[in-house]
């Protein structure tokens, strides 16, 4: 390991001494659902990931191990809960299906698990509200739902959606109810003008360090969020004659010098922490960085990375045909379209001359 130190050290606390003697007698099976249920679950959850760096436990999504890890941990909270059995038929037959089977397709982001807790903190929050009501669920009616939006903020309406959208297709609420239409904000717009200004500032050696200022470039280049930079890893970025690229989608995307230096300096960094992943951001254990980390080095450097990201895709589908935009980049084709009317039309009505970066 890079710091052996660090690792003695660790060996020699009491809890992670139990942990380890556990395992040893069998008191603790060699299994995933193990340690789910293991009550220091934040020593069990980085043993677990050692382990599967050293192929002693089967390789699985991280972020799917965090959110079965979490569940348990709330079901068994919630166990005296009026509403338990809807809470866990909703999380187990609705959420967790579809979580495992877009891990089988690629790799979970942060915003999925996320996404999925609070939607489930939502129908808890929700079906408590209308047991206090005095309601149950198949009682439910359209003036508690027009109610219950009127007196929450719109994060929660939105995070609530999925599970009123299944309750109601599986019967268990009335199927006549009408969701309340959501209403979506757009962000204050950050202008090409001030992009570029941050793209100078990631070039700035004392802005950061390396491997924050290549994430701000490539967040602030081709748009990229944390939660697919951290999904990276050192093959990802190529070589070809003088040219290096960064493989976001098909085919690789040209990374203009300087920030084509900068990436190199931080896949050479990445390399030397004695990783047994090659992530190209890299954490202990042979983990990729959580994507809030890394977010959160660069919102330090004073780069707003959601406002940087919209800038970066509006200037991008000025430039080349939305659908080219999303395959380069690995975003939807929906998601390019709507930016590409947003930002003035069709991307051929400019010429290109006029919106160079």
């Amino acid at each position: 390991m890079p710091r052996p130190k660090s690792r003695l050290i660790w060996l020699r606390r009491t809890t992670n001494q139990a942990l380890l003697t556990d395992l040893a007698d069998g008191t603790l099976p060699l299994t995933h659902e193990a340690f789910h249920r293991h009550p220091e679950w934040r020593t069990a959850a980085h043993l677990r990931d050692l382990l599967m760096a050293c192929g002693l436990l089967p390789e699985r999504d991280g972020r799917l191990l965090r959110f079965e890890s979490r569940l348990h941990r709330r079901l068994t909270e919630l166990a005296d809960h009026p509403h338990h059995q809807t809470l866990e038929h909703f999380a187990t037959w609705h959420q967790l299906p579809k979580l495992r089977a877009r891990a089988t397709r690629k790799p979970l982001t942060d915003s999925a698990g996320n996404h999925a807790a609070q939607q489930f903190n939502r129908a808890h929050e929700f079906l408590t509200w209308l047991h206090q009501n005095q309601s149950a669920l198949a009682q439910l009616t359209q003036a508690h739902l027009d109610r219950w939006h009127a007196t929450h903020p719109s994060h929660e309406q939105r995070s609530l959606r999925g599970f009123l959208t299944w309750a109601t297709s599986t019967g268990r609420a009335p199927r006549h109810l009408s969701l309340p239409r959501l209403h979506i904000t757009e962000g204050r717009r950050l202008t090409q003008h001030r992009r570029l200004e941050l793209l100078r500032r990631v070039l700035d050696e004392t802005a950061g360090p390396v491997p924050a200022r290549a994430a701000a470039s490539l967040m602030l280049l081709y748009a990229q969020p944390a939660s697919r930079l951290v999904q990276l890893t050192t093959d990802d970025v190529l070589r070809e004659d003088n040219d290096v690229l960064i493989r976001l989608g098909d085919p690789p995307t040209p990374v203009p010098a300087p920030f084509s230096d900068l990436l190199l300096r931080a896949k050479n960094a990445s390399t030397d922490n004695g990783s047994t992943a090659s992530w190209l951001f890299p954490s202990r254990a042979g983990r990729p960085l959580h994507s809030r980390s890394l977010a959160d080095q660069v919102r330090r450097m004073g780069i707003p990375g959601a406002a940087g990201r919209v800038a970066a895709l509006r200037q991008l589908v000025l430039q080349a045909p939305a659908p080219v935009i999303a395959q380069a980049l690995g975003f939807h084709d929906k998601t390019t379209t709507q930016l590409a009317a947003q930002a003035g039309g069709a991307w051929n009505r400019y010429a290109p001359d006029d919106h160079r970066q």
